[in-house]
């Protein structure tokens, strides 16, 4: 036996290398990071702002729900108008210039102060001299004002379809065929659901 052959105790264990780091190693890959987590932020940020924006149209499509679930109910039926009128009056406008008043400022103060704002969501009343919104349009107006916001067409007599829900007296909405009522319910849905807002 050849007595210089190497015993398996004398076998030492070979050194592992550095392990490599993931820190970026130049100034550049800290750049990107730092615009990633910043775009990541603006993101995050505007997402959020547009979730608590369309809180108005989340409260709306629940309300439609439950109104929904009993749309034989006469009353149902009376609300939907109602519940658009609600739901464009809380839509965001493009001007909030009005809000920046104390509270009890009068409409003459207003007026003085500013210059009616000229946005397209902002009807004028016959004199001229103070906006009116959503409320006080009327059937064509109302027409015009919910086609102009929606991305597709609107049935053609939404808004009398609409008016008669709110005047009809109640033997005209108790002889509305079902599939008419699904169809108001379906259109109003739509509505509120697909409605652009001004930014």
């Amino acid at each position: 036996m050849n007595p210089n052959i190497p015993s398996i105790d004398q076998l030492k264990e070979l050194a592992l290398p550095a392990p490599v780091s993931y820190a970026p190693q130049t100034w550049g890959w800290w750049l990107l990071l730092a615009v990633l987590i910043f775009a990541a932020l603006l993101l995050g940020l505007r997402r959020y702002w547009q979730w608590r924006r369309d809180r108005y149209r989340r409260e709306a499509l629940a309300r439609l729900a439950q109104l929904r679930s009993r749309s034989d109910d006469l009353n149902a039926l009376r609300e939907l108008p109602e519940l658009l009128k609600r739901t464009a009056l809380s839509m965001p406008t493009r001007s909030r210039r009005w809000n920046a008043f104390p509270v009890g400022a009068s409409l003459l103060a207003k007026t003085s102060a500013h210059a009616i704002p000229r946005s397209t969501d902002t009807a004028l009343s016959p004199a001229g001299s103070l906006p009116q919104g959503p409320a006080a349009l009327g059937r064509d107006d109302w027409q015009e004002f919910l086609q102009r916001h929606c991305k597709n067409r609107m049935p053609a007599d939404f808004s009398t379809q609409l008016a008669q829900l709110a005047y009809a007296p109640d033997p005209v909405l108790r002889a509305l065929p079902a599939a008419q009522r699904q169809m108001l319910f379906d259109s109003c849905q739509y509505w509120v659901e697909h409605h652009h807002v001004a930014a």
